[in-house]
């Protein structure tokens, strides 16, 4: 994912260089977390169960041997099987795009990447709206304000 440009001067000049070491000869082109490998096409279940075609059997969110199982003996719907195309990014583990030692930085795909980053994600959201409300009620003029809780609140 793209670095946001407000938020470009908190990343190192060598930022590019850094991540692909990571990814690449510390990761091996796979994400540190479940193991999918980068810029491949993977069949998942999307709770985490994904077919490992190198290997030539499923694997758990974590990246572990699994036996899948299905109705019957061993089958599986194939229909519930979709496919996702794979890109690592490099990730802070701490949120810290400051924080650039090794051991805070992980090759994430996007699955991993975007749960390990739920929790920030929440908070940016709700910092978005808390904003945009700030900035309404400093200039927003009274009487649509009036008008606008009188619609919600019919009763005041």
């Amino acid at each position: 994912m793209p670095i946001r440009p407000e938020n470009r001067w908190l990343y190192p000049i060598d930022w590019q260089q850094l991540s692909d070491t990571i990814r690449f000869d510390r990761a091996g082109a796979r994400c540190e977390r479940c193991a999918r490998p980068h810029l491949r096409f993977v069949a998942h279940f999307g709770d985490g169960r994904w077919w490992d075609a190198d290997a030539g059997y499923w694997r758990s969110d974590r990246g572990r041997r699994i036996a899948v199982r299905g109705q019957g003996r061993g089958r599986f719907d194939m229909a519930a099987v979709r496919t996702t195309y794979v890109v690592l990014a490099c990730a802070h583990l701490d949120h810290d795009p400051g924080h650039n030692i090794s051991s805070n930085l992980a090759a994430l795909c996007q699955r991993c990447h975007m749960l390990h980053d739920a929790v920030e994600h929440r908070w940016q959201r709700w910092w978005n709206v808390f904003r945009l409300c700030a900035l309404r009620d400093l200039y927003e003029d009274p009487r649509l304000t009036r008008e606008r809780l009188a619609r919600h609140h019919p009763s005041a």
